[in-house]
């Protein structure tokens, strides 16, 4: 959420004359937000207990979903070819240099509020990480204007794979090396 929420503040915030009391509405009260606290509270609230009774739904339908989800966001992808092209080398440097600087900020807070090597490595490797499925969607629902292609194409075409092939292993040594 806190990315999303930086994404709103730089799409709306930095558009000139920005009416703050609107901005804040929009970044507390806006939709993508309102679901995605609302989901947290109720899975919260309610428990393990509490949400059995949803569980085929949410749990088991999940994967069938979110295929069809990423299919959707695929396609959004391809259609803006064009302005990929424009942009291919920006997003391919910025999809590397942000989870890199990402990772980093994630390490030094883990390692300062004390977590082990582990942990250290996960809140370095979640911080580097575009959220995916979410910030995308959220993003998309929130800045209308946005092009999704951009942010598709670096979080599922550049980041992802960088993460998975290069980046975990780089985040392990970074929280090995911040761990002492």
């Amino acid at each position: 959420m806190p990315a999303i929420l930086a994404g709103i503040v730089l799409a709306r915030g930095l558009a000139g004359d920005v009416a703050w009391g609107r901005l804040f509405r929009e970044l507390f009260l806006g939709r993508s937000i309102v679901l995605l606290l609302g989901g947290l509270a109720i899975g919260w609230l309610g428990g393990p207990e509490g949400t059995a009774s949803i569980q085929p739904f949410f749990f088991g339908l999940f994967k069938g979903i979110l295929a069809l989800f990423l299919l959707e966001m695929g396609l959004i992808a391809a259609t803006q070819l064009p302005t990929l092209r424009q942009h291919g080398f920006f997003l391919v440097v910025f999809g590397v240099l942000m989870p890199l600087a990402s990772a980093v900020v994630g390490a030094l807070l883990a390692r300062a509020l004390g977590l082990s090597t582990g942990g250290v490595t996960v809140l370095a490797t979640l911080a580097a990480s575009a959220s995916y499925i979410a910030a995308p969607a959220a993003i998309r629902t929130a800045v209308p204007e946005a092009n999704p292609a951009l942010s598709l194409t670096a979080s599922l075409a550049v980041t992802f794979p960088f993460n998975i092939v290069v980046g975990i292993p780089l985040y392990e040594r970074l929280a090995t090396a911040v761990s002492g």
